[in-house]
């Protein structure tokens, strides 16, 4: 059975001080996550005071981006090397927020429009290599955009995505990653993607894993769903059989809106 994973994002939100109180609530009223795992994935200036206030908890800690390469003139980009000196050990690639696929800013556009940051398949791939080789556990996302889906592309979409992210590695490397499966339109919109459709989106994902690196890897892989995940919809996706828990948002923001989801993770394997 495949150890269930509830991953909080944070995305720009917490100082240091902010992130410590929220990092302690979750470690002093999650109880014993048991056949779970916990992470959390942080503002790049909160890792180091993230990690210190879970220690000797099995909370994990992941920073929400980083660069491919070792070191050098990029400027405001963090290493492998870096987010391993802070003490956390999980990092996240991909996520939309930061892919490059929903053109430039134009006037009557919103912020939930637009990605600013202009990753793509080849640089996913990139950092997802790099990750793997520093010995940090990457949880790596995929997923459609509203407009994909409607035209009938979201498989498609989401296979290419798999595909590109999963380019070059060997079946060993692939065995260590997480893969979240975020459809765009759902991310902190309040929309979530139905338990049904989710699920057979996450097999989609498994049945393309096992295309690239074999079907041994794709059973053992985890793969996660995002989305406006909440306590309301936590327990009907955890009962899919191909999610193994969440990549989670606003949720996560807050001690009473978190722990009820790892609750459900613990509790969808006992």
């Amino acid at each position: 059975m495949r150890k269930p994973i509830m991953a909080g994002n944070w995305k720009m939100n917490c100082d240091n001080a902010e992130a410590c109180k929220l990092a302690c609530g979750v470690v002093e009223n999650m109880g014993c996550p048991g056949q779970a795992e916990v992470v959390l994935g942080v503002p790049a200036t909160a890792l180091t005071t993230v990690v210190g206030c879970t220690k000797d908890s099995p909370v994990g800690v992941a920073a929400q981006n980083m660069f491919w390469a070792d070191s050098g003139a990029y400027t405001g980009e963090i290493s492998a090397a870096m987010i391993l000196s802070t003490g956390a050990q999980w990092v996240i690639i991909g996520h939309s927020e930061r892919r490059g696929r929903f053109g430039k800013l134009e006037d009557g556009w919103t912020d939930a429009h637009v990605a600013y940051f202009g990753d793509s398949d080849a640089t996913v791939n990139a950092k997802t290599k790099q990750a793997l080789r520093a010995g940090l556990k990457p949880i790596v996302c995929c997923g459609e955009l509203l407009s994909e889906r409607q035209a009938g592309q979201a498989d498609a979409v989401v296979a290419a995505q798999v595909k590109a992210m999963l380019d070059g590695l060997s079946a060993e490397d692939a065995a260590k990653m997480v893969i979240a499966y975020e459809p765009v339109w759902a991310i902190g919109t309040g929309e979530v993607c139905d338990a049904d459709e989710a699920d057979r989106i996450c097999g989609i994902v498994r049945a393309t894993v096992a295309e690239m690196v074999g079907a041994d890897v794709a059973e053992g892989m985890r793969v996660l769903y995002g989305g406006s995940v909440k306590a309301d919809n936590v327990e009907g996706l955890m009962a899919k059989p191909n999610i193994d828990g969440g990549l989670v948002g606003g949720a996560s923001l807050k001690v009473d809106g978190f722990v009820p989801l790892i609750q459900a993770a613990k509790a969808s394997v006992e």
